[in-house]
């Protein structure tokens, strides 16, 4: 315990890293994914197969495979990003794929008539998709959504293998200096638990507060 409040201000500031590129990370791959939940919906044939092929490969490619690779492979590409933001872009664009299959199951549920019904009032499909069966959509997916973004703040903690001083890695320097993994790992770990609950409790009083009546 002496050694977590020897090293509170560097796991303080390794949390704080870690809370900002969740926040900035989830924004991010909340806005793409339902970028890419319209394409998979959509009319054209083209965009369909895209966002589909996207969805399928950020699906089964591990995030600390990608990292790695846009780390090293950015680079040499000619194309400089700061470490914390290539690793922010990377979580963006993985997470957005389990953002996109989220939202698209809400999709699902919003009833045929509801499309059909605007198609009658004369809204295009972006009309339609806007102003009726996402807001529906997002509606029924809140708690989903939420799981992937308590998914999201703990794959941060995989930022610490390629080098940004988050808060496993500042735990793991703590450990590295004092050798005393139990208190210093169990207290990250606990901390991460917090921000798990915290998102959850969250996003099921928002799923409480939007519920649609049926």
């Amino acid at each position: 315990m002496q050694a977590l409040l020897d090293n509170l201000e560097p796991l303080l500031r390794g949390l704080v890293t870690t809370l900002w590129m969740a926040v900035v990370a989830a924004a991010g791959s909340l806005v793409l994914g339902v970028v890419v939940t319209a394409l998979r919906v959509s009319p054209v044939p083209v965009l369909r197969g895209l966002a589909f092929a996207y969805v399928q490969l950020f699906l089964n490619v591990p995030l600390l495979a990608l990292l790695v690779l846009f780390v090293f492979a950015l680079p040499d590409a000619g194309l400089l990003m700061p470490l914390q933001t290539t690793a922010v872009v990377v979580l963006i664009i993985y997470e957005a794929a389990y953002v996109a299959e989220a939202v698209r199951s809400g999709v699902n549920t919003v009833a045929m008539g509801q499309a059909e019904a605007a198609r009658a009032l004369g809204l295009t499909f972006r009309q339609s998709l806007r102003s009726v069966i996402l807001p529906q959509a997002l509606r029924a997916v809140v708690q989903p959504v939420g799981n992937v973004m308590i998914a999201l703040v703990m794959n941060t903690s995989l930022f610490a293998a390629i080098g940004v001083v988050e808060l496993t890695a500042a735990a793991n320097k703590t450990n590295l200096v004092h050798a005393q993994p139990i208190p210093i790992f169990v207290g990250a770990g606990l901390t991460y638990m917090a921000l798990a609950l915290l998102i959850g409790m969250g996003t099921g009083a928002l799923e409480r507060k939007v519920a649609i009546l049926r």
